[in-house]
Protein backbone atom coordinates (compact mmCIF):
# COMPACT_ATOMS: atom_id res chain seq x y z
CA UNK A 1 0.00 0.00 0.00
CA UNK A 2 1.14 3.53 -0.65
CA UNK A 3 1.15 6.01 1.70
CA UNK A 4 -1.91 7.68 0.59
CA UNK A 5 -3.84 4.10 1.16
CA UNK A 6 -2.39 3.05 4.53
CA UNK A 7 -4.32 7.19 5.50
CA UNK A 8 -7.13 6.13 4.05
CA UNK A 9 -7.80 3.09 5.31
CA UNK A 10 -6.18 4.42 8.87
CA UNK A 11 -9.14 6.95 8.24
CA UNK A 12 -11.88 4.29 7.76
CA UNK A 13 -11.20 2.34 10.93
CA UNK A 14 -10.67 5.18 12.88
CA UNK A 15 -14.08 6.89 11.89
CA UNK A 16 -15.31 3.50 13.36
CA UNK A 17 -13.66 3.62 16.60
CA UNK A 18 -11.49 0.23 15.23
CA UNK A 19 -8.04 1.56 16.94
CA UNK A 20 -7.12 -2.02 17.78
CA UNK A 21 -7.85 -3.29 14.13
CA UNK A 22 -5.35 -0.32 13.22
CA UNK A 23 -2.53 -1.83 15.07
CA UNK A 24 -2.92 -5.04 14.17
CA UNK A 25 -3.26 -4.32 10.33
CA UNK A 26 -1.25 -1.30 9.39
CA UNK A 27 1.64 -1.01 12.28
CA UNK A 28 5.03 -2.72 11.37
CA UNK A 29 6.33 -5.51 13.87
CA UNK A 30 8.61 -3.39 14.93
CA UNK A 31 6.76 0.34 15.31
CA UNK A 32 8.14 3.24 17.22
CA UNK A 33 5.93 5.08 18.87
CA UNK A 34 7.08 8.84 20.84
CA UNK A 35 4.18 9.83 23.18
CA UNK A 36 4.80 13.47 24.60
CA UNK A 37 5.69 14.37 28.14
CA UNK A 38 2.24 14.89 29.43
CA UNK A 39 0.99 11.69 28.17
CA UNK A 40 -0.44 9.22 30.45
CA UNK A 41 1.85 6.30 28.44
CA UNK A 42 5.34 6.00 28.61
CA UNK A 43 6.97 8.12 26.23
CA UNK A 44 9.29 6.15 23.69
CA UNK A 45 8.63 2.24 22.94
CA UNK A 46 9.61 -0.15 20.39
CA UNK A 47 7.27 -2.59 18.73
CA UNK A 48 3.72 -3.57 17.95
CA UNK A 49 3.07 -5.74 20.75
CA UNK A 50 3.94 -2.99 23.17
CA UNK A 51 1.46 -0.70 21.23
CA UNK A 52 -0.95 -2.94 21.15
CA UNK A 53 -0.74 -3.18 24.87
CA UNK A 54 -0.44 0.48 25.86
CA UNK A 55 -3.61 1.24 23.67
CA UNK A 56 -5.29 -1.73 25.86
CA UNK A 57 -3.75 0.03 28.92
CA UNK A 58 -5.22 3.44 28.27
CA UNK A 59 -8.87 2.16 27.15
CA UNK A 60 -9.32 0.58 30.20
CA UNK A 61 -9.00 3.50 32.14
CA UNK A 62 -11.77 4.99 31.12
CA UNK A 63 -15.06 4.76 32.29
CA UNK A 64 -17.25 6.90 29.90
CA UNK A 65 -15.91 8.21 26.39
CA UNK A 66 -18.55 11.68 25.93
CA UNK A 67 -17.61 12.11 22.70
CA UNK A 68 -14.43 12.30 19.93
CA UNK A 69 -13.39 12.87 16.77
CA UNK A 70 -10.64 12.28 14.09
CA UNK A 71 -9.98 14.05 11.22
CA UNK A 72 -9.07 13.76 7.79
CA UNK A 73 -5.60 12.94 7.45
CA UNK A 74 -3.02 15.39 5.82
CA UNK A 75 -0.45 13.40 3.13
CA UNK A 76 3.24 14.73 2.43
CA UNK A 77 5.27 12.38 0.94
CA UNK A 78 5.75 8.95 3.25
CA UNK A 79 4.05 10.60 6.44
CA UNK A 80 0.54 11.69 7.31
CA UNK A 81 -0.98 13.49 9.99
CA UNK A 82 -3.89 13.09 11.32
CA UNK A 83 -5.77 15.31 14.35
CA UNK A 84 -8.02 13.83 17.09
CA UNK A 85 -9.30 14.69 20.32
CA UNK A 86 -11.37 13.00 23.35
CA UNK A 87 -13.83 14.05 26.15
CA UNK A 88 -13.12 11.16 28.87
CA UNK A 89 -14.14 9.93 32.15
CA UNK A 90 -11.37 8.44 33.82
CA UNK A 91 -12.31 5.22 36.07
CA UNK A 92 -11.89 7.10 39.55
CA UNK A 93 -11.02 10.53 38.36
CA UNK A 94 -12.34 13.92 36.82
CA UNK A 95 -13.55 14.33 33.03
CA UNK A 96 -11.31 15.34 30.59
CA UNK A 97 -10.84 16.42 27.52
CA UNK A 98 -7.57 16.26 25.16
CA UNK A 99 -6.79 17.17 21.38
CA UNK A 100 -3.56 16.02 19.45
CA UNK A 101 -1.38 15.97 16.17
CA UNK A 102 -0.32 12.15 15.18
CA UNK A 103 2.13 12.07 12.63
CA UNK A 104 3.30 8.77 10.99
CA UNK A 105 5.73 7.39 8.96
CA UNK A 106 5.10 4.95 6.42
CA UNK A 107 7.54 2.49 4.96
CA UNK A 108 6.56 -1.03 2.74
CA UNK A 109 2.81 -0.16 3.50
CA UNK A 110 3.38 -0.27 7.08
CA UNK A 111 3.48 2.45 9.70
CA UNK A 112 6.75 2.44 11.10
CA UNK A 113 7.01 5.32 13.02
CA UNK A 114 3.86 7.77 15.18
CA UNK A 115 4.67 10.59 17.21
CA UNK A 116 1.88 12.09 19.10
CA UNK A 117 1.83 16.05 19.49
CA UNK A 118 -0.94 16.26 23.06
CA UNK A 119 -2.56 19.49 24.44
CA UNK A 120 -4.80 18.71 27.90
CA UNK A 121 -7.85 20.65 28.10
Amino acid sequence: MTTSEVASRFNKLAQQGKWLEIQQELYADDIITIEPTNSKNPENTRGKKIAIQKGETFAAMIHETHCGYVKEPLVAGNLFAVALGMDITWKNKAREEFHEIAVYEVKDGKIVHEQFFMQWV
